[in-house]
């Protein structure tokens, strides 16, 4: 849904110290292999010994209430330690704490396409349509976090082509 590179995501993952573990899906996926492909990741190693998943969710019932049912399958739980947070707070906490991000996806229905690939910063929380919700909990975008006190270095990382493609607007990240 991000569209972020592979090569971003492992330079993530190295950064914050984490084991990356993919699960492919093809484009398109239908929830049938989307929901095949994740129990089959959880049923082997390294995933099979965990036995909770943690997911930044603030606020939306029915996308919890679907993780914990998937979980609940593989037998595992969901941490939603976010769950209720005020999102306009939750938004400047993070750039206090020195976070830095860019958008990455944006649903062009309910936010303008030139916000693709925009810092998330005080001046585009100022510019957000009051509908938008400023931690884009409803879809209206997605982020690449790629600074911050919890990675042991910064992700260098620039600005690419911005596409539309499947009804979403995408800025490609690459590495600098």
């Amino acid at each position: 849904m991000h569209g972020v590179r592979r090569e971003l995501l492992v330079r993530q993952a190295e950064a914050l110290g984490l084991p990356l573990v993919e699960v492919v899906i093809p484009p398109a996926c239908v929830i049938e292999i989307y929901e095949a492909r994740m129990a089959e990741a959880f049923a082997v190693a390294p995933l099979s010994g965990i036995e909770a998943v943690a997911f930044g969710d603030l606020f939306l019932e029915d996308v919890r209430a679907y993780r914990e049912e998937r979980l609940a399958a593989a037998g595992k739980r969901g941490l939603f330690p976010l769950w209720g947070r005020d999102t306009a707070g939750l938004a400047r906490e993070f750039l206090d704490a020195g976070f830095e991000a860019r958008l990455v996806c944006i649903d062009p229905h309910v936010l303008d396409p030139s916000f693709a690939g925009r810092r998330y910063d005080e001046r585009l929380l100022a510019e957000l349509p009051p509908s938008v919700d400023p931690c884009g909990e409803n879809g209206e975008f997605h982020t690449f976090v790629h600074v911050g006190p919890i990675f042991a270095a910064p992700i260098a990382c620039k600005r690419g082509e911005v596409v539309e493609r499947d009804g979403f607007v995408f800025c490609d990240l690459l590495l600098r």
